[in-house]
């Protein structure tokens, strides 16, 4: 069998000019995970992350605190995480730039609960497409992830939600999906990891959100 593990990114800068780049923290978090990683005897076959700047910056860091060198490594946008700014902002109407970190995820959470049942307020990218396509990027992981390959792949919590959502409950109806989604994302941690287990019958989840190498001063979710 083999093996995908999936990581969310490290802790990004919330409130900054941009969004899009780990805190010292995230930074932290993510050789703290390489590190265990590594004490494990965990050496990739191959890394993956999605286009985005702090997954690229999460995989530096887990590779510094692993020590690991020559691992073939490219990149997926299908693994981006879907535009939350944007869809706030669709929500609103306005630009979200002046809500608080609180005001933030209430305005969040009710744009998503619209955004997961479909309908269409102009939002960047539909849920259905998102879904789409992160469900096409794991069947390319699950796909080089051949007997005793292991495949580290780096993203974000709503992509790594789809995921477990979908091994949960694969046959499930798309409203149940989408609740079960929302109550993932919401507890996702950073820089916590989400094994995928792939053998002859498919993709099987392992476990999902570990975090036990984080410390609790360094424990985030957003």
């Amino acid at each position: 069998m083999g093996q995908v593990l999936l990581v969310r990114h490290g802790q990004a800068s919330f409130g900054a000019a941009d969004y899009d780049v780990l805190s010292e923290t995230g930074w932290a978090q993510g050789r703290l995970l390489g590190a265990a990683l590594a004490a494990q005897g965990v050496t990739p076959s191959a890394m993956v992350r999605g286009d985005m700047r702090r997954h690229r910056e999460t995989a530096e860091a887990m590779a510094d605190g692993a020590g690991w060198r020559d691992v073939p490594s490219s990149v997926d946008a299908g693994w981006d995480e879907f535009d939350h700014v944007g869809l706030v902002a669709a929500h609103r109407g306005d630009a979200p730039a002046e809500l608080d970190r609180r005001t933030f995820q209430e305005v969040f959470e009710r744009a998503t609960a619209r955004w997961t049942a479909g309908e269409d307020d102009g939002f960047p990218e539909s849920y259905a497409a998102f879904v789409a396509r992160v469900r096409g990027s794991l069947g390319g992981a699950a796909a080089d992830a051949g007997p005793g390959r292991t495949i580290v792949v780096v993203s974000s919590g709503g992509t790594i939600a789809v995921v477990v959502a979908a091994l949960l409950a694969p046959a499930d109806d798309p409203a149940a999906i989408a609740h079960l989604w929302s109550r993932l994302n919401t507890v996702t941690v950073n820089s916590s990891l989400t094994r995928v287990m792939v053998g002859s019958t498919g993709s099987r989840l392992l476990t999902f959100n570990e975090h036990a190498h984080l410390p609790a001063d360094l424990l985030t979710y957003r």
